[in-house]
């Protein structure tokens, strides 16, 4: 049976063990990263974001 297209939610991107492993020292405080580091982190994150965008502001 074949899958059906379109509509589907792409799957979340896997966070490479190096990049975890990172994240997991300078959360805890052993590890003060480098402007690299800091940039590695922030682009992971941001590529596992589900949503696109900004979302509208309420009133």
């Amino acid at each position: 049976m074949a899958k059906p297209s379109g509509g589907g939610k792409p799957p979340p991107r896997q966070t490479s063990p190096k990049v975890s492993s990172l994240a997991s020292r300078v959360l805890s405080g052993s590890t003060k990263p480098t402007a690299a580091q800091v940039r590695t982190l922030a682009a992971s994150a941001l590529g596992q974001d589900q949503t696109r965008g900004q979302k509208p502001k309420g009133k």
